[in-house]
């Protein structure tokens, strides 16, 4: 089941895509019985979890560069979570059929206890942007599977809608500890959140009393991310451009509202560049070198 030309402008515009419950009650508890076994009990320290799980080899040791759905293939339950049609559907709308594995990790934050050495000198993840600075107009995706319901005292996976297309190194973002307008994630058992590889993120503290897991796959496009989806509802024609600053109240138009949304972090002048870079990801995903919205990328190319 591919996304759709709207959904696929609300990628392109904030960086995230939730499939929410998409995963079905019995593949997590499949996967959290996997994950959870080799840890035990006797509320050990996250370094010793650790321990426990690369030695039980929970994930399986894969090189990267190879072929996603290939080598995941028969893996339970995890060829069972991506060959959900609407999981693959949107991997293969975004980074094709035979998408590159990166990596994977399973990220565990360990509940807090009234009286636990867990609890001593946490604190959350500093925001950043993985990787280092990558100017590249194609793009990686990165999965993030939360096997469990999510609450706000778990600190799930904070994040800043529409960051992914300002490129910066990967923790000179690290002093921004709260952003207007960022989104800390909470979501039923289930769900797979789709990010951009720049979005700028970080985990949340857990200050509940159970342990938080986070399993995550970063997969590369290995052909021209053009057209992918189902195009069958994208237009576009430049003949019909909506009218711009003097608006038509009656006038509808989805895909350029979404894509021109301003997000509450972005500076009055600036966040003006933000526009303009989502259009230039959106004239590489449709193959449409003149396609534009408002006029943005038009005006600055009348160059005669």
């Amino acid at each position: 089941m591919k996304l759709t030309t709207l959904q696929m402008a609300e990628f392109v515009a904030s960086g995230v895509l939730c499939l929410e419950a998409v995963v079905p009650e019995e593949l997590n508890a499949r996967f959290l019985s996997r994950v959870q076994s080799p840890i035990g009990g006797g509320a050990p320290r996250l370094d010793v979890a650790y321990r426990r799980l690369f030695e039980s080899a929970v994930l399986p040791a894969l090189p990267p560069g190879v072929d996603f759905f290939e080598h995941f293939e028969g893996l339970d339950p995890l060829d069972g979570i991506f060959s959900l049609s609407s999981v693959r559907g949107a991997i293969e709308s975004l980074v094709g059929c035979k998408p590159r594995f990166d990596h994977h990790f399973l990220h565990l934050t360990m509940g807090q206890e009234p009286v636990s050495s867990r609890s001593k000198g946490r604190a959350s993840q500093h925001t950043h942007q993985d990787s280092t600075i990558d100017p590249r107009r194609a793009f990686d995706i990165q999965l993030f599977y939360f096997p469990q319901a999510v609450t706000a005292a778990m600190g799930g996976t904070r994040y800043v809608p529409g960051s992914h297309l300002r490129i910066v190194s990967e923790s000179a973002i690290a002093r921004y500890q709260n952003v207007v307008g960022q989104q800390h994630i909470v979501c039923p058992a289930g769900s797979i959140y789709i990010f951009h590889m720049g979005i700028w993120h970080g985990a949340g503290l857990n200050v509940s009393a159970t342990d938080r897991y986070l399993y995550k796959v970063r997969l590369a496009p290995s052909q021209p991310q053009v057209r992918l989806w189902n195009t069958s509802d994208l237009d576009c024609s430049m003949e019909d451009q909506r009218p711009i600053f003097w608006i038509d109240p009656k006038r509808s138009d989805p895909i350029a509202e979404r894509m021109m949304r301003l997000e509450p972090w972005y500076e009055a002048d600036t966040g003006r560049l933000e526009l303009i870079n989502r259009l230039k990801l959106w004239r590489y995903l449709t193959g449409s070198p003149d396609v534009d919205i408002d006029y943005w990328l038009t005006r600055i190319e009348n160059d005669w």
